[in-house]
């Protein structure tokens, strides 16, 4: 188990002196004694959510379009006087 350990804590240490050059990515680091959590943001990121999201955004935004135009055209045929 200590053995075990030590590998790990020594695998931990050589990630941190492996740094090959300055990173673009977001990075945040949360450690605590029994705990470390390193989150890295990708840079690319935003326009990968843009292109993902795109598409399905526009439908739903096209589709409840269609919808309002239809209610706000039924509404307003049964509002009129004497229809």
């Amino acid at each position: 188990m200590s053995q075990r350990r030590e590998s790990y804590r020594a695998a931990l240490r050589r990630e941190q002196d492996d740094v090959s050059g300055p990173r673009c990515a977001k990075v945040t680091t949360m450690q605590s004694r029994y705990l470390r959590v390193t989150v890295e943001v990708d840079p690319d990121l935003p326009g990968d959510l843009t292109r993902w999201v795109g598409r399905p955004v526009s439908s739903v935004v096209l589709f409840g379009t269609s919808v309002l135009r239809t209610l706000v055209a039924t509404v307003g045929r049964a509002s009129r006087p004497g229809g």
